[in-house]
């Protein structure tokens, strides 16, 4: 027969609740205290992720989650409208500014549409975006500033800029501005597209120019389903109309980029089980942690009003019900405790998370209001009350009435075991007391060794960042000396005007405190290397449609053995350059014989150090045979004659067609000595060729050239200093036209970066230490007061106090002692994982075992397991013998 009883059942718990006020207010506080871990470290964690993601998306250029690039009109107008784009944006690339007083800034000119002005940060906080058929144009204060110009609306500025390699020289009207952002790496002057087309048709340049980009329709996608599957949605869209991304060389291929900004592309380039491993083991953690806070206070509190549970059951109530009972006061209890958690645990966060992005100059301080951190960590910490009032409930359901009357700390009666043999002590004493409640031990040792994983962890973690690999991805050296224009972002290119003087060199050098130096010859006249068709097509293809790389391949020089001519990146390096290349194989050695035809073959890195191997053909041994061309001739396609080479400027500004043969030329032969790659400093900082290396006195000879792009140099570390300031006042004041880079510069990055993460880990450590002394502070309390009556027994048949504090000494000294033990096996187990999956997930990570974080804790550990059970003792000792003896 059903019986409804489920009104019966609420009021009891209720009440039941109401009658255990002291009680209530533990739990709630346990609640509270999980809720606010959750909270915190969502808080401190999403606050840093949205303020590294927005540092990111100014250095992307943006926060659109793709794009597809170099697009025909017809290709833009047909991706556009696919399903799986929420939003999208135009750019359309028009030419940059390259001189004075541009030359340290890269700026660009083109038409945005307001969906993409808005994502590149090109909102104008003063005036408005350019109309179609003005001459209006938008930027921001630094290109106004370096033009002279007072920010003002209907203002006339001119540019001169390349486009496509013509020169040309417009005049603008200002419509808008906006702020100057340092850490947005591109400027902008945003013009009507109205206008692009009309300057593309005065210089002569039809889409996609012969750079295979200026004046193209650009694509940015806002997607449906967000950051989560950025690539694979580019690639669905695009094979959804028949292209494809993977493969230059097959016909439909179009380019398309990923916003490396968005944590959730950067995590699904990088995801492999171990890295997947590592952070479902961190959530565990956190869990586990806040499972440790409610399910003992649960456990105690089930524990005593066992005979409570008892008598219920004497009168009918299930153990179904029961265990409703329990579940309904879990639920009202944290009705009350999550959403002061929630308060608290975003307040702690709110206050750390300013400490923790100060220590950085690439994070945007912001405290995140996501709904995503409130939701999660009161489903978290909702979740955990509920599994952790489970095994309580099931005790209170299983147990009898009998049982129930008789109920001790240590849980349901086991079988007498005879002993025989030694007598009793105080350390046997306290090990059979830890023995008792074998789960408020396991879960006492449990949390309190998980403060020992979190500190050792976060010491590993904050060890293992490599200033060295850091820096050597921005610099090479201690200076880098070289034309401004060769520093920017986006270079492309050296030319005999930017080399650097061996008067400014000697200029240099007169400053003293140099150990070692080298001069990075760059080629700044027509060079070829000879590659077979199929590398010939995969370096092209991207640029040029099907029929027009069969025509380019048809019009292009051959070797005698057939191969295609194609562009080349050489370069001379002296020996302090070459000694900081990375040999992958063969041996540099040869390529420092004076006189010697050596030569190496660069190979791109990706972001973790890793060798491209598509990216150069040349294999050890090979041959490598270099044009050097002296003269060029200039035919038009049209016609199939040879231009004048003093008409060649006013056949291009006329729009024809012209392909340049190589007329005088000097063929040379290396032998690929090594293969190797360079770090980007000493690069040439773009790709697209094929990139190879001969030493400084080979690269003179044979190029007939001596044009130094960078000057190398490390200083000692008095020197630093004077030669930084050095340097700052002659790259702005005596040549202007040069800048440098400094190694100091970027380590002064990684110290921030460091200590950004010793801040966080120090915080996620200290919050879960708190955890765990509270935990075994209450295990202790709980302990003694659930034994108060037996250790009056004891008293009260000899024992004296100090004899009681010291047995009470070594159960917390046992407790310690088996946390620490436990944390130094969880820390041995983990870390032949742990290392390589850390340096797989940070570029600029170098795992080192440590195990002194335990030694550190140690002693504090002791002094705990001491001091906690010998000041609860003294206050309990308070109460007369006699009293204590006469409490149930």
């Amino acid at each position: 027969m059903n019986i409804s009883n489920r009104g019966c059942i609420r009021r009891l718990s209720v009440r039941a609740l109401l009658a255990s006020r002291t009680r209530n207010v533990v739990a709630v506080l346990a609640i509270a205290l999980t809720a606010l871990l959750f909270t915190s470290l969502f808080t401190i964690a999403l606050s840093i992720n949205e303020g590294m993601q927005q540092n990111n998306f100014r250095q992307a250029g943006g926060f659109a989650h793709g794009s597809f690039k170099y697009l025909t009109e017809e290709e833009f107008d047909q991706l556009k409208e696919h399903p799986l784009i929420e939003a999208w944006g135009l750019r359309r690339f028009l030419g940059m500014p390259t001189g004075a007083p541009f030359h340290k800034s890269h700026v660009e000119v083109g038409y945005s549409d307001s969906s993409e002005a808005h994502w590149t940060y090109c909102d104008p906080v003063e005036g408005r975006l350019p109309a179609e058929g003005t001459q209006e144009a938008a930027t921001d204060t630094h290109v106004l500033e370096l033009l002279g110009i007072t920010p003002a609306l209907g203002a006339e500025f001119t540019l001169t800029f390349e486009v496509d390699g013509r020169e040309t020289t417009q005049t603008f009207t200002l419509c808008g501005w906006w702020e100057y952002d340092e850490a947005v790496v591109a400027n902008h002057v945003l013009i009507p597209e109205s206008r692009v087309d009309a300057i593309l048709a005065e210089v002569g340049v039809t889409p996609p120019g012969r750079d295979g980009m200026t004046g193209s329709w650009n694509l940015d996608v806002m997607l449906e389903h967000g950051a989560r599957s950025i690539s694979a949605d580019l690639d669905e869209i695009l094979a959804d109309y028949g292209c494809q991304t993977q493969d230059p060389a097959a016909p439909g291929y179009i380019a398309t980029g990923v916003n490396w900004g968005y944590t959730g592309a950067q995590l699904s380039d990088r995801l492999d089980p171990s890295v997947v491993l590592v952070i479902g083991v961190m959530l565990a953690l956190i869990l586990f942690t806040g499972y440790l806070i409610i399910y003992n206070v649960f456990q105690i509190s089930v524990a005593g009003d066992i005979r409570f549970y008892g008598l219920l059951k004497t009168i009918g109530t299930t153990p179904r019900q029961i265990r409703r009972i329990i579940r309904i006061q879990a639920l009202i209890l944290s009705a009350a405790g999550i959403p002061a958690g929630l308060a608290l645990g975003w307040l702690v966060g709110g206050v750390l998370t300013p400490f923790i992005t100060a220590q950085l100059n690439d994070v945007t301080p912001t405290v995140s209001v996501s709904p995503v951190l409130f939701g999660a960590s009161a489903l978290f910490a909702l979740g955990t009350v509920l599994i952790s009032c489970r095994r309580p409930g099931r005790l209170a359901g299983r147990v009898s009435p009998v049982e129930a009357v008789r109920y001790t700390e240590g849980g349901a009666p086991r079988r007498r075991i005879s002993r025989k043999g030694k007598g009793v002590s105080l350390f046997s004493m306290a090990w059979a007391n830890l023995g008792r409640s074998r789960g408020k031990t396991a879960i006492t040792v449990l949390s309190l060794c998980l403060a020992v994983v979190l500190l050792t962890l976060t010491v590993t973690f904050a060890a293992g960042f490599d200033m060295d690999k850091y820096t050597a991805h921005f610099t090479a050296t201690d200076f880098i000396l070289a034309d401004a224009g060769k520093l920017q972002v986006g270079s492309v290119g050296f030319n005999r005007g930017m080399a650097v003087t061996e008067e400014t060199i000697a200029a240099v050098n007169a400053q003293g405190g140099i150990t070692e130096s080298a001069r990075v010859y760059g080629q700044t006249k027509g060079m070829n290397e000879f590659i077979p068709e199929e590398r010939f097509i995969a370096n092209n293809s991207q640029w040029y449609s099907e029929e027009s790389l069969k025509w380019l391949m048809d019009h292009t020089q051959r070797s005698e053995a057939g191969l295609l001519a194609d562009g080349v990146q050489l370069c001379g390096m002296e020996p302090f350059a070459l000694d900081h290349l990375t040999v992958l194989e063969g041996d540099l050695e040869k390529l420092k014989e004076p006189g010697g035809n050596w030569i190496a073959a660069v190979y791109q890195e990706d972001d973790y150090g890793a060798p491209v191997w598509e990216s150069n053909w040349a294999k050890l041994g090979d041959t490598v045979t270099i044009r050097y061309i002296e003269e060029f001739e200039y035919w038009d396609n049209a016609t199939g004659e040879i231009i004048p080479i003093d008409q060649v400027g006013a056949a291009y500004e006329a729009g024809r067609s012209i392909t340049s043969y190589a007329k005088t030329y000097r063929d040379v032969d290396y032998t690929v000595a090594a293969l190797v790659t360079v770090p980007t400093a000493l690069s040439y900082r773009y790709y697209g060729d094929d990139s190879f290396i001969l030493n400084d006195q080979t690269f003179i000879r044979d190029s007939g050239t001596a044009d130094v792009m960078y000057y190398a140099f490390d200083t000692t570390d008095e020197a630093n200093a004077g030669m930084e300031s050095f340097l700052k006042d002659y790259t702005e004041n005596v040549n202007p036209q040069l800048d440098y880079e400094s190694k100091a510069t970027f380590a002064g990055e990684f110290a921030s970066i460091r200590g950004m993460f010793l801040l966080l880990g120090g915080a996620l450590s200290f919050i879960v230490g708190l955890v765990g002394v509270l935990n075994f502070a209450n295990a202790i309390l709980t302990g003694i007061t659930a034994r108060r009556r037996e250790l009056a027994v004891l008293q009260s048949i000899g024992m004296t106090a100090r004899q009681l504090r010291a047995m009470l000494a070594l159960e917390g000294l046992l407790y310690t002692a088996g946390a620490v033990a436990l944390a130094l096996g969880l820390i041995l187990i983990s870390a032949p994982f742990l290392g390589p999956a850390l340096n797989r997930m940070i570029w600029f990570f170098s795992y080192h075992f440590t195990l002194w974080p335990v030694g550190v804790v140690l002693p504090l550990f002791a002094v705990l397991g001491v001091g906690i059970p010998v000041l609860t003792s003294w206050a309990a000792q308070r109460t007369p013998v006699v009293e204590r003896l006469r409490q149930e």
